[in-house]
């Protein structure tokens, strides 16, 4: 298996335990981080290595990445495994599942590269690399199959695992937050170019954000890998105790929260499945964004208004993401009146029933459809 970062190890380890429990004696290998380790997987690469996204900042750790892929490569071609995963990460897994599966190994890609969202010439590598892919949208099957891709609908494995109505006293209890307090979740995301991109314009809105409503407080979780970075941060921003720091622990900070100002990318899906507003927000390299641009196909890049086909959530990207815009709408999200009222709970109806829509079986599903791979 390979997990490239801190989202797909999440939905790696979920999979890997229900493989588990229909395989007692599976052994697993490869990439991944500590919650995949926690479930008895063996990686010998941690995950964060290949937690880079933009064109620019892949170029910058381009040797170490083709490095990892070719030794890793080398490694399990000598000796051979039943089953490889590539579990999102398809800049990395794409090449890596097609040299497997030219070698006889059988390849399984765990969500679908999101073709129907941007670069639409993947379709011809993925029909060309993998055995197999386990889908978390329901669409995604039969617009694979139009290119002849064998693809299943397993939903989001996350979905079953998250309350339809997340208890949010209880998450506040946990957090030390008061129930009464006005909440913000700051997830600016956990690759090494999110946190330099992102996270001084989050802790700059949050400050805006404190000068007009004191009482606010913000929770800030951190991937342990970016942990330190990301304290040293924190505590240069001026927040004081406005501010709590937490080592990992997204979930709780979402279903404490009362909006979030997240990175663009699996967490709003996460965000949404805990029914919470949110403002969507983007920061790269300018190169890296031209670039990105071009191969875009959809006015929208958060999951819950790709999958809504509308601007649900606001979404601030590039030049439009400075501290003074995020802190604007994200308070928009708190204010008291009618309408804004309305506006979350509308958003509210519609979480629950992309949530709805999203729960199933993940783990029997996909664990059925690897069985069938391996006896084809």
């Amino acid at each position: 298996m390979v997990a490239g970062e801190a989202s797909g190890d999440l939905l790696a380890a979920q999979l890997l335990r229900g493989l588990q429990a229909r395989w007692p004696g599976l052994q697993a290998v490869g990439i991944g981080g500590p919650q995949l380790e926690a479930a008895g997987f063996t990686a010998w690469w941690p995950s964060e290595k290949l937690a880079v996204r933009g064109y620019v900042e892949v170029l910058r750790h381009y040797r170490e990445i083709v490095g990892i892929r070719r030794q890793l490569k080398n490694r399990l071609l000598a000796d051979q495994p039943r089953l490889f995963i590539g579990v999102d990460a398809p800049d990395f897994n794409l090449d890596l599942e097609g040299d497997l599966r030219a070698a006889g190994v059988k390849t399984v890609h765990f969500v679908a590269p999101a073709v129907w969202a941007w670069r639409p010439e993947r379709v011809e590598q993925i029909r060309r690399c993998v055995d197999h892919v386990l889908c978390i949208f329901p669409f995604e099957p039969e617009l694979l199959a139009r290119h002849g891709i064998a693809a299943t609908y397993v939903g989001h494995p996350l979905a079953p695992l998250i309350a339809l109505e997340p208890d949010q006293a209880k998450a506040r209890l946990e957090l030390g937050l008061a129930p009464d307090a006005r909440v913000v979740a700051l997830l600016p995301g956990s690759r090494s170019a999110e946190i330099e991109h992102l996270l001084p314009r989050f802790l700059q809105a949050a400050r805006l954000m404190l000068r007009e409503q004191p009482g606010l407080r913000f929770v800030l979780p951190a991937v342990p890998a970016q942990f330190a970075r990301i304290e040293q941060l924190a505590a240069r921003a001026g927040l004081g105790a406005a501010l709590q720091l937490t080592r990992g622990g997204s979930h709780a900070a979402l279903a404490a929260c009362d909006v979030t100002l997240i990175a663009s990318g699996t967490a709003t899906l996460e965000a949404a499945l805990f029914k919470r507003p949110m403002v969507i927000a983007y920061h790269m390299n300018w190169l890296s964004w031209k670039l990105h641009q071009r191969k875009m196909l959809q006015p929208w890049v958060g999951l819950p208004n790709i999958l809504a086909g509308e601007f649900l959530v606001p979404e601030l990207l590039q030049q439009a993401a400075t501290p003074a815009a995020l802190a604007r709408e994200t308070l928009a999200w708190l204010a008291d009146d009618q309408a804004t009222q309305a506006r979350r709970e509308a958003l509210r109806q519609r979480f629950v029933s992309l949530h709805r829509e999203l729960s199933r079986d993940t783990v029997r599903l996909a664990s059925d459809a690897i069985e069938q791979v391996l006896a084809a």
